[in-house]
């Protein structure tokens, strides 16, 4: 499997609400920044993701321009992504355009993402609350 392939297994596990902390390296300097969020270190990236799959459902992630690059067993990619979920303890919907930016590595166990940036793109909706 290539860098590649882990980043669109990570977008799909998403929309299918599996567990996503298994996609980081296991190391206290891996770091996921997320819309509002940030963790630092895979004991907290594994909680932060084991809370979000608890809490929410109907994940859209639909990847626009998806790049990605290795060399020598590392990989950076970059992606505008719109992404949709419902917090279900909320009762609430959320719609962003995003730009997804990171870091890979590659193991014994395959690819895993030492650093993941998710952000708002400039000049969406400032809560990204569905209004339907």
């Amino acid at each position: 499997m290539n860098a590649r392939t882990t980043v669109r297994e990570y977008y799909e596990s998403l929309r299918r609400g599996e567990p996503l902390y298994p996609y980081f390296l296991d190391h206290p300097d891996a770091v996921k920044f997320g819309v509002g969020e940030l963790l630092s270190g895979y004991d907290e990236i594994e909680a932060g993701l084991r809370e979000q799959t608890r809490t929410t459902t109907d994940w859209t992630v639909e990847s626009r321009d998806l790049r990605v690059r290795e060399a020598d067993g590392h990989a950076w990619f970059g992606d505008d992504v719109r992404m949709a979920w419902r917090d279900a303890e909320a009762d609430r919907s959320y719609d962003f355009d995003t730009r997804w930016s990171g870091g890979l590595e590659s193991g014994d166990d395959g690819w895993r993402f030492v650093g993941m940036h998710v952000s708002v793109a400039q000049g969406t909706d400032d809560d990204g609350e569905d209004d339907d």
